[in-house]
């Protein structure tokens, strides 16, 4: 998942998720020109509807213009059809709620061959919409690999489809927006748990930074509030 070329099924499945939401809803996208066109990006993003990932993959990835790997649950790759369809769509199984270092590898090695990796961070979908507190995985993972890092904030998507709904609700507008590219180091002096926490609490502000007030949740306020947050 280096620099190749974008692979006939992640393109298929795009143009068929862009046709999809032409047909259900209006997409605006901003701060595109801000992915990088080349070398590892580990992108991060907010998660509060079923349709994130597919937004991801109907825009993001093909803006990328290469493969994409991901972190999902285990148990949907094992979903008949679907599951298939998100393993060619470069979904790497990790076991929700277990220290799995085999994920942790897999993910690291994505970007260690200068691949693209994306990561929800926050596990499971906010249903309120709103960012919720965060595991430090994504943290961890984004200091030992030193890759840069691209936020990404979806806005709308929980409206479009809430968590806990079969089907989506058409009509609703969702913006997905693109910042800028940073890098990750654990903070000097103070204990491991404690430089751990301000690590992730400086990660998820770029993501909070890109969200509506309404939806920052536990990352809202100024840099200094989220640090004591």
């Amino acid at each position: 998942m280096s620099g190749r070329k974008l692979p006939l099924f992640p393109r298929f499945s795009g143009a068929t998720l862009r046709l999809a939401a032409a047909c259900t809803t209006r997409v605006k996208r901003e701060g595109f020109e801000n992915i990088p066109p080349s070398g590892p990006v580990l992108v991060i993003c907010n998660h509060c509807s079923n349709a994130d990932g597919m937004l991801l993959m109907a825009y993001v990835v093909p803006a990328m213009g290469r493969p994409m790997g991901w972190l999902g649950k285990e148990e949907a790759l094992r979903w008949p059809v679907f599951g298939w369809g998100m393993r060619q769509n470069g979904v790497m199984g990790i076991r929700r709620g277990a220290g799995d270092l085999e994920a942790f590898k897999m993910a690291k090695g994505v970007l260690d061959r200068g691949g693209v990796l994306t990561i929800f961070p926050e596990g499971t979908r906010s249903p309120s919409g709103a960012l919720q507190e965060v595991k430090e995985g994504a943290t961890v993972l984004a200091v030992r690999s030193g890759a840069p890092i691209l936020p990404i904030a979806i806005t709308g998507s929980h409206r479009f489809w809430p968590k806990g709904k079969l089907l989506p609700r058409p009509g609703r507008r969702m913006t997905i927006r693109v910042g800028e590219t940073f890098t990750l180091s654990m903070p000097k002096g103070g204990d491991r748990r404690e430089s751990l926490r301000l690590a992730t609490a400086e990660l998820m502000r770029h993501v909070a930074e890109l969200l509506p007030e309404e939806q920052r949740g536990v990352y809202a306020g100024t840099p200094e509030e989220a640090d004591r947050s």
